[in-house]
């Protein structure tokens, strides 16, 4: 049986899920594009090549192997783009969540069933219909879950409006011995620079005290400035519209002093190693053009 534990984003990570960009699909139409970054993408004639892809992904597995990281891979869907396994799926404490995604998406989730079925069946749960919630926009912290979400009224008429007030309020009665706090996040379905897809692409803890952060990912300025003030000023590395739009924040941790991050991210990677942290570079910059990034791609099931 697998015993799932993650209860933050540093902790040394034991296994962890990792997406396929093999048999990736043919490039989507302009009416199947998920986001805007995609689509801008699809419009230029540059959206990204399944043999890239593929060696990309293949970095980061092999990073893992060299940190003795157990990896688990969905199976092989024929067609399917399966990159981005914290969309369908997300770990607290020991319960493995998973999430109701887009309907289209529903045989991804089919594909880690050999995962799932390691796990003991009273800690998997399927939130009810209404609750809508992706991993990328719950951020353990200890004590604390942050969660990404919009809560505009018009929510249902965007498609890169991932979590509802009801998949937050699902979180505070799942884990009611937890302090839930949830952020407004900007949403633009037209324009990259403008949209956080989910919360760690504005936001996300690295090190034992510091975190990435992009102002304008959030709507309500008061929200951005706890986060600020929590984790101190000087602990917070700042990341322009543009870093935000190559998605700076969407590393992902190994260990608090390894992490995993793309190799142009330069003044961050600088940053980072100036904080006494080990930088993984891999080249990931193919799979950005999905508005997504590492954290995305990644999801832990095993944490010290």
């Amino acid at each position: 049986m697998l015993k799932l534990n993650v209860k933050n984003e540093i902790s040394r990570l034991r296994a962890v899920v990792l997406g396929t960009a093999k048999s990736n699909g043919p490039t989507p139409s302009l009416e199947e594009a998920y986001d805007p970054k995609s689509l801008e993408h699809i419009k230029a004639g540059t959206y990204p090549l399944e043999e890239d892809m593929v060696k990309e992904m293949e970095a980061v597995a092999a990073v893992f192997k060299k940190y003795n990281v157990k990896v688990y891979r969905p199976e092989l869907i024929e067609n399917c783009n399966q990159i981005f396994a914290r969309d369908i799926a997300f770990v607290i404490d020991d319960v493995f969540i998973k999430a109701n995604i887009l309907p289209d998406r529903e045989v991804e989730l089919e594909a880690l069933q050999y995962v799932i079925d390691q796990i003991n069946p009273a800690k998997v749960i399927r939130p009810p219909e209404e609750v809508h919630i992706e991993g990328g926009d719950v951020m353990l912290w200890n004590d604390y879950i942050f969660i990404g979400t919009y809560r505009g009224e018009d929510y249902a008429d965007y498609i890169v409006a991932r979590t509802n007030t009801q998949g937050v309020e699902f979180i505070e009665k799942t884990f009611p011995h937890k302090k839930v706090k949830s952020f407004n996040l900007r949403k633009s379905q037209t324009n990259p620079r403008d949209n956080a897809l989910h919360l760690d692409c504005c936001f996300q803890p690295v090190g034992k005290n510091k975190a990435i952060l992009h102002k304008e990912g959030f709507l309500e300025k008061e929200e951005y400035e706890w986060l600020l003030n929590y984790f101190g000023k000087d602990n917070c590395f700042i990341i322009s519209k543009e870093e935000m739009y190559n998605m700076n924040s969407n590393i992902f941790s190994i260990s608090e002093d390894v992490v995993i991050s793309e190799k142009n991210f330069t003044r961050l990677n600088t940053w980072l190693r100036k904080n006494g942290i080990t930088v993984e570079e891999v080249p990931y910059s193919e799979i950005s053009k999905q508005e997504g990034l590492l954290r995305c791609s990644t999801m832990p099931l095993i944490r010290d």
